[in-house]
């Protein structure tokens, strides 16, 4: 039987080997799954990661299971971050490789490259970076949009960014048709004023939150801090472009459950699996606490549990 650790009426989290739960869940049935996997690092990390010769293989599981959960409409989000080869100062070709299986080979197709730079980043590798200064510091992760179909749910009006002052004094302004030297045609439309700029494919956020209710919550009780959470702001950037409210939102290695938090704050439903169970015991500080930073009761006696999309009654 699976039972969940926590939920709420959005969501469950489950402590399993994630295969194990998606193997149990109902074809076409998610429509976002989001993750950021165990990386390929050439140092082993205690959360767990698979050797750069065996990532493929390792991860091709749970590809497959993904993209059998998925609806038509769905979208798979894969945070992949790059490294490095033993003991050259030459990068890996993993994370390339694994997104030509996934399309390739699983099925998926690849709908738009993005791309996370985190200022925050620590300068490594040490020996290239800061011992022979040959390299500059690797600041920018992978993000693959993927898709069970190749016109997955989007809506970009949904993600909209505030204009910039040179677009707000066009706005003002006007402007005439033009034709671009790079033979774009401009009109006058293009000045209009349409709620915002459609964002770009590169994302700039930090993951090195450190005055949150949750990280004080953990300081408190004398617990571990997960070592590679998830900054809110990517979650968020992809579920609201991705899905509707209501929709379900699955993280199967949720770590810290960012993803799951962020969900239940924009009104989807979500799942969150982590086989480690102390990260995921620890995750459920994130829901005790409202906007406002006061503890909260996580359940109500009004709320009516989230049901698991499974083969078959549990």
């Amino acid at each position: 039987m699976i039972k969940a650790i926590y939920g709420t009426s959005l969501g469950k989290a489950y402590c399993a080997d994630s295969l194990t739960v998606m193997r149990e869940m109902l074809p076409n049935s998610v429509d976002l799954v989001l993750t950021s996997p165990p990386y390929a690092l050439h140092f082993k990390k205690e959360y767990g990661n698979a050797d750069q010769k065996d990532y493929i293989k390792w991860f091709s599981p749970f590809a497959a299971e993904i993209l059998r959960i998925l609806k038509p409409s769905g979208s798979f989000v894969l945070n992949i971050g790059g490294t490095w080869t033993p003991g050259k100062p030459t990068r890996s070709l993993y994370h390339f490789r694994l997104l030509l299986h996934l399309c390739d080979k699983i099925g998926f197709y690849l709908c738009q490259e993005f791309f996370w730079y985190n200022p925050a980043k620590m300068p490594a590798p040490a020996e290239w970076v800061n011992v022979r200064r040959v390299r500059v510091k690797d600041s920018v992760e992978y993000i693959y949009w993927l898709g069970k179909t190749p016109n997955p749910k989007a809506d970009n009006s949904r993600v909209l960014q505030p204009y910039s002052k040179d677009m707000l004094r066009l706005i003002k302004r006007g402007i005439t048709a033009t034709r671009r030297p790079s033979g774009h045609n401009i009109k006058e439309t293009f000045a209009l004023d349409k709620g915002g700029a459609i964002p770009g494919n590169f994302i700039q956020c930090g993951n090195n939150e450190s005055n949150s209710n949750y990280l004080a919550a953990l300081k408190k009780a004398g617990k571990k801090i997960h070592p590679a959470r998830f900054p809110a702001e990517l979650p968020k950037f992809f579920i609201n472009f991705l899905t509707d409210p209501g929709n379900i939102v699955l993280d199967p290695f949720s770590g810290s459950n960012t993803t799951g938090y962020v969900a239940e704050s924009l009104g989807r439903k979500w799942v969150a699996i982590e086989i480690n169970e102390e990260y995921l015991r620890d995750s459920e500080l994130r829901f005790q606490f409202s906007q406002k930073g006061k503890s909260e009761p996580l359940f109500t006696k009004k709320q009516e549990p989230f049901q698991l999309p499974l083969m078959e009654e549990r």
